[in-house]
């Protein structure tokens, strides 16, 4: 008969075993249970064939609207500058502008008598104030220098006025001799507009055919 310090020896090797083994089975059933959650609502589902069908007919249906818009824009900005009329009309324009401009800053034009309508102002007013004797002294000769001063200002202003209207008629002179080729130039202007309608209606339905491309794909069954 074995001892009792052996016995009870025998017994704790046992009940570290069974513990070890319900603890395997603890953990076992721990790592069978957490399987589920990895895969629930929070993780990502890939959509059915008929799901991703939906969807790109969805976002065809409400890009269609906006084509159809930029089309008709497209097709009203392209007969917009190409209308001949239209651009003769904004020629006609400018030249008419040319003109009126030409007339107010011309040798015998109104901007050309400013200055000198300001300047006999002022030399009127000094002419009055010498002879006048209402005030002292020192008040008119105040009021004198003043008035001096300010005509020494004019004048020069008029003169700067002046030179500033003689180079401005002569480049609309400029202008007014060449209207022939601003014209051409206009119509350049016009037609790159054109160019620029046309592209960007390209990239819009270039647009538009990748996603019908992807919605026709889409009616096919996988794997046909």
């Amino acid at each position: 008969m074995a001892s009792l310090p052996a016995l009870a020896a025998r017994v704790r090797a046992r009940f570290v075993v069974c513990a070890l083994f319900a603890g395997a089975i603890v953990f076992a059933a721990g790592g069978v249970r957490a399987e589920p959650a990895a895969g629930g609502a929070g993780a990502n589902t890939v959509p059915s064939p008929v799901e991703e069908f939906s969807r790109q007919l969805e976002a065809f249906q409400k890009s269609v609207p906006d084509l159809n818009k930029s089309i008709q824009d497209s097709a009203g900005a392209i007969d917009a500058v190409t209308d001949v009329e239209k651009a003769r009309t904004e020629i006609d324009k400018l030249r008419d502008t040319v003109s009126g401009l030409l007339a107010a800053v011309s040798d015998n034009g109104p901007v050309s008598r400013l200055g000198a309508k300001a300047l006999e102002h002022v030399r009127s007013k000094i002419k009055a104030l010498s002879q006048e004797q209402r005030y002292k002294p020192e008040e008119r000769q105040f009021l004198l220098d003043q008035w001096r001063k300010l005509e020494s200002e004019t004048e020069s202003a008029g003169k700067e006025l002046d030179d500033a209207r003689a180079q401005f008629a002569g480049l609309l002179q400029v202008l007014q001799q060449n209207e022939d080729f601003i014209g051409e130039l206009i119509e350049i202007r016009q037609a790159e507009k054109a160019l620029e309608v046309i592209r960007s209606m390209t990239r819009d339905i270039r647009d538009a055919s990748t996603q019908l491309n992807r919605l026709i794909g889409g009616i096919k069954p996988p794997g046909a």
